[in-house]
């Protein structure tokens, strides 16, 4: 994943799949980071049903926005939120 070259208009078509590997991304994007706690909420997306991982995504959304010095993280985030309608 290289967010520098990701264009302003974010796809909102995510599958299921691509949202969990999007998720996948930020865990190890968060783990990098140091913020075992971030990648700790979003633990476990790859069995999630679609109510519950929904759930943790915005969970996570909430708790990194309070950290502005990740960004990079947050977008990516912001960016599976707004694909959750897609669930299924």
């Amino acid at each position: 994943m290289n967010e520098e070259n990701e264009t302003l208009r974010w796809p909102t078509n995510l599958d299921h799949a691509a949202i969990v590997q999007r998720l996948l991304q930020v865990r190890a994007m968060a783990r990098t980071a140091g913020l075992d706690e971030l990648a700790a909420r979003i633990g476990g997306v790859e069995s999630m049903p679609a109510a519950e991982l929904g759930a943790k995504v915005i969970g996570a959304l909430t708790w990194i926005q309070e950290k502005p010095e990740h960004g990079a993280i947050a977008s990516q985030l912001a960016m599976v939120a707004m694909n959750l309608k897609n669930l299924k």
